[in-house]
């Protein structure tokens, strides 16, 4: 795709949702944290459901250290490799606390040094708490990038550093939220939207549907 279609695509993307924003429920850097952690694997429906009980309990550092790995893994069993996933926002919760006195640093390695916390993970803190330009590649917007034209890459850096190269700065604070909704609920992976599609004329998807 060429990069005059590029900004045309978040133009229209802009327009249609000027406001986007994350589906994940928070109510403070932290809890974006552990949501963000727990939705690997998971649906974000499915975090929710789980973290509106666990943080009710446990909505900051201190509290959830002290629900413990056990306690954690009680609410949040409903999801996908909670046992795992509980261990980790124990330890991470820990860590803030003796680290970082309680607070989610913003700084990408301090985040990623943390327990369950990776390159996306840290993306998605950076760019939904403190703004940063950063592009947090999930598994839709892998599928989007490479579908599109958008930003082709063979693995998720890949083209998590081409869509961060292609964007236009003025679209960047939001592009993450935008392409990962537009590639959740229009281009899905079995049979993308096409019909409803607001840059159906500007992908480069040679299948498509109506």
């Amino acid at each position: 795709m060429r990069l005059a279609a590029v900004a045309e695509t978040f133009h229209r993307l802009q327009g249609a949702n000027p406001t986007p924003t994350t589906e994940l429920e928070y109510a403070s850097p932290f809890q974006l944290l552990v949501a963000v952690v727990l939705s690997a694997q998971s649906t974000d429906k499915g975090v929710n459901i789980a973290t509106r009980k666990l943080f009710a309990l446990a909505p900051t550092p201190e509290a959830m250290a002290d629900l413990g790995e056990a306690g954690i893994a009680e609410q949040i069993k409903t999801i996908g490799l909670f046992r795992n996933k509980a261990k980790n926002t124990a330890m991470l919760s820990r860590q803030l606390l003796e680290r970082h006195a309680g607070e989610v640093p913003n700084d990408r390695a301090a985040l990623e040094a943390l327990p369950g916390v990776g390159r996306k993970t840290a993306n998605v803190v950076l760019n939904t708490i403190f703004g940063e330009p950063t592009m947090a590649v999930d598994t839709h917007i892998f599928r989007l990038a490479n579908r599109t034209g958008l930003a082709p890459g063979k693995d998720v850096v890949e083209v998590e550093k081409r869509l961060v190269r292609r964007i236009p700065k003025e679209y960047m604070r939001d592009a993450h939220h935008w392409l990962i909704l537009h590639g959740r609920y229009v281009c899905t992976a079995r049979k993308p939207k096409c019909g409803e599609c607001l840059i159906r004329d500007l992908c480069l998807y040679r299948d498509k549907t109506e």
